[in-house]
Order: structure tokens, then sequence, then C-alpha cells
């Protein structure tokens, strides 16, 4: 890996947006994610290469340390600006068709629960790896998981939910997804939840962490 993609990596990793921020104070005054993303696509390099050898891997590195409890969620959105301040000048290759996205995650926090701090972060780590992210936002009930399934077919689709008294709304979702869609993959997260909880309600995967999603998500990749 370049030594300049390896810079990029590190902005990701810890949160430098652009030489003028002041976040991370050991990086203070060095050039940030915005500015050495478009040097990079000065020099040539490629896009597809500035995503997963600079972006992806700062990205994967965050995710680790999260599941570790090395950092924590300001730290996390600190790497998710610095990510989508990147991103603006990659954005271009991605409509141009040259820069691939994995696959589409559809996402949503379920009916009757109004939290999205912890869906909001799986969006910037799943994102942060070169999926297209579909957000429902809030309170989403299954007719609308299930009609944007229907325009996006093959998507993998997420629950989120931090209530417990939420938590029956999302065995009904992914009932009524597998009888519209018996193939389409659900995870389910939250911070009540665990793997017993997903075996029941007949999801496919549970994870308690963003990154355990990620590597998931990955590994369905064909």
């Amino acid at each position: 890996m370049s030594e300049l993609l390896e810079r990029i990596a590190d902005c990701i990793e810890f949160g430098k947006i652009n030489k003028a921020a002041p976040f991370p104070p050991q990086m203070k005054g060095e050039d940030g994610a915005d500015e050495l993303t478009s040097q990079a696509l000065k020099e040539g390099i490629s896009a597809r290469r500035i995503l997963t050898e600079g972006l992806m891997v700062g990205m994967e590195k965050v995710g680790i340390k999260f599941r570790e409890n090395k950092v924590f969620v300001p730290q996390v959105l600190m790497s998710a600006k610095a990510m989508k301040t990147a991103m603006v000048h990659l954005k271009p290759y991605f409509l141009s068709g040259e820069v691939k996205e994995k696959g589409i995650f559809i996402i949503g926090t379920v009916e009757g629960d109004l939290h999205d701090i912890g869906k909001n972060l799986v969006i910037m780590m799943v994102e942060g790896t070169g999926w297209k992210v579909v957000d429902l936002g809030t309170d989403v009930k299954a007719d609308q998981f299930i009609s944007a399934i229907g325009e996006n077919p093959g998507a993998f689709v997420g629950l989120s939910a931090l209530l417990t008294t939420t938590m029956v709304n999302m065995d009904k979702i992914t009932k009524a997804i597998k009888e519209a869609f018996p193939k389409v993959c659900v995870a389910v997260g939250g911070a009540p939840l665990n793997d017993d909880f997903r075996k029941k309600i007949g999801a496919d995967i549970y994870s308690p962490d963003p990154q355990g999603l990620v590597e998931y998500l990955n590994s369905q990749l064909s």
C-alpha cells in the first residue's frame, strides 16, 4: 500500500476530517481525509484503490476498536465524518460505474421505536466498507421494509430496536418479510437483543456490534 493510502486510512481511523480540524490533537495542522483523498486522485491513484486500501481499512480498524471498547461513539462519529468528507471526492466515480458497490443493505428502526443512534452507527460502518445503504429511518412498519425490498432485489435487511417493548414488533416484521421474501437475509441488532431472540423470531443473523454485521455481510458476497 502506498504511503498516501496509509495516511488516508489513518485519517479515517482517528477521525481527521481536514487540515483545519483540531481533532485529533496529535494530527493538528496535518492534512486530513479531505485533502489527502483529493491528492491521491490527482496523483492517479484509482478511486477503487482509495476506497478499498484507504477508507475501508480505516473504517475496519475503527469497527474493531469499537467492538473492543477501545473507542466510543464520539470517536466513531468523527471517523464517519472523515469518511463522508473523503467520499465526496469519490462519488463521481461511483456514479460513473468505475467503483462498484458491494451490494445493498436496507435498515430501519422498527415500528414503535424512535431511537436511531445505533442504527446510524451501523449505517456509517456498512457504508464505509463499500455497501449502498437504504435508510428507512425510525418507527418503520413491515410494509415499508417489504416495499424497500421490492425496489432493491437481492438486498440484505437490518432491523434495529433499543426498547424491550418494541422487540415484539421486530418479531412481527421479520415474519412478514420472510413471508413476502423467503430468501431475504434479515439481520437484527440492538441493546436488549441476543442470539436466542434472533433464533426465536427466525432472523438470519444477530450481531452485538456493527463490525460483526459488516464481517457477516462481506462473507456473503460470492
